[in-house]
């Protein structure tokens, strides 16, 4: 059985792309095949409230494009923008990356916390977490204070500084288990596990696995409840497939 995953960036950066879809692919299983898209307008990279707003209204309209070849979609981009409209608007599993890798971080551990290469992360990855309800089980969101050269280039620019930050987040929090937040670190886990005392959650990884067992489980769109599909409604001045999967004409 083929599996086909949409691996959905909605920053525009393509070279993030190819570091996640290199690490996605170090996991899937025998069958899966990732179908990644990059966004074509928006930030190179999501790091505000207002910038996840743009990244969500992207993502739904790539969703729209492409929903009805595959099977299921990440999107990725922690933080998850658009998520839960997506997952109103769209018959097939929707995946955060955010969400992935928080909810497998609580299956290994009490309390998870976040590590990121940027200081602008902090308040949409708090609200992040918050939306998913799960404040209570995040031990903390730490955070990199210096900047960066080169976005694709930014786990190996300051691999150190992030074990050094994810040994003093473990030490002075005690979470138990971290989440290495922010795209352009997909893939950094694998490589600095072994120097980590508590385990280390790959966010896209986390993500492929959930799409994949959510499409073996087989699970139907909601019909009732908050996530059924919104009733009909006429648009003006949107793209043509998101246009049409509002008014029910897809």
């Amino acid at each position: 059985m083929t599996v086909r995953i949409l691996l959905l960036n909605p920053n525009t950066t393509e070279s993030v792309t190819d570091l996640l879809v290199a690490a996605a692919e170090k996991v899937v299983a025998p069958g899966t095949v990732l179908i990644p898209v990059t966004a074509t307008r928006g930030v190179p990279f999501i790091a505000t409230r207002g910038e996840a707003q743009i990244g969500g209204v992207v993502a739904l309209e790539l969703l729209a494009e492409h929903h009805s070849t595959v099977d299921a979609a990440i999107i990725a981009a922690f933080g998850d923008p658009g998520l839960f409209g997506a997952r109103e608007l769209f018959d097939i599993p929707i995946v955060g990356m955010a969400e992935a890798a928080m909810l497998s971080a609580c299956m290994l551990g009490r309390r998870f916390a976040i590590v990121t290469f940027s200081s602008s992360f902090g308040a949409w990855y708090e609200d992040c977490v918050d939306m998913h309800g799960l404040t209570g089980r995040c031990a903390g969101i730490r955070m990199l204070d210096t900047g960066f050269h080169s976005l694709s280039e930014v786990q190996s620019e300051k691999e150190e500084l992030l074990v050094d930050l994810v040994y003093r987040t473990v030490t002075e929090t005690e979470a138990d288990v971290v989440i290495l937040g922010g795209a352009p670190l997909a893939g950094l886990a694998a490589k600095v596990k072994h120097r980590i005392p508590v385990p280390l959650v790959d966010q896209v990884q986390a993500a492929v696995k959930q799409a994949e067992a959510l499409v073996a489980l087989q699970v139907r769109k909601a019909t009732t409840g908050t996530f059924r599909r919104p009733p009909a409604k006429a648009t003006t001045g949107l793209p043509a497939a998101l246009a049409a999967r509002i008014e029910h004409k897809d």
